[in-house]
């Protein structure tokens, strides 16, 4: 009964780590002419800001765009109040 009881425990905590979500915002810029944009990004893997800037670096490159900087991560909670000022960059990269 232990070994089911340890089982289902470790199952659960690996759900709940599983799908914990995290996002960046951030700000981007392209020159020429000079555009600047405010975006929130889901971020994979360790949530952090460094892993944020790794990740929109090489994103937003691919469009164009220079990070500025990443402003702050957070989880679910703090999505919906970004989403309007986002615009269009709401979960694009």
């Amino acid at each position: 009964m232990k070994h089911i009881s340890f089982s289902f425990m470790a199952l659960m905590l690996s759900t709940t780590l599983a799908q914990a979500a995290c996002y960046a915002d951030y700000k981007a810029k392209q020159d020429d002419p000079l555009r600047l944009h405010y975006g929130v990004a889901e971020v994979r893997g360790d949530c952090s800001v460094s892993s944020a800037e790794r990740q929109l670096r090489q994103s937003l490159a691919g469009d164009g765009w220079q990070l500025l900087n990443v402003l702050g991560v957070f989880d679910d909670a703090g999505l919906d109040e970004r989403k309007d000022s986002a615009g269009e960059y709401f979960l694009r990269y």
